[in-house]
């Protein structure tokens, strides 16, 4: 017979696991914004990769998110880090 007993150390850790935001690669996030450009017929071109990450940073959730999409505008005008 199988017990049911819960513990909340555990629960508690696949909780936070589930709930944190994983964010993408840089790489990912490029290949977001080249489909998403590609897909609405626009020209591949740097002034369309810059504002489609300023519009995404515009839109930004949090530091963290901000703090990537800057990364990537940096290294599109060959500031990377």
């Amino acid at each position: 017979m199988r017990q049911d007993s819960s513990n909340p150390v555990v629960e508690a850790d696949i909780r936070r696991y589930f709930n944190e935001s994983v964010m993408p690669t840089q790489q990912e996030t490029m290949g977001q914004i080249v489909v998403e450009i590609l897909r609405a017929g626009g020209n591949l071109n740097r002034k369309a990769l810059c504002t489609k990450l300023l519009r995404r940073l515009e839109l930004a959730s949090g530091s963290e998110q901000e703090k990537h999409l800057q990364e990537l505008i940096g290294m599109l005008f060959g500031r990377g880090e």
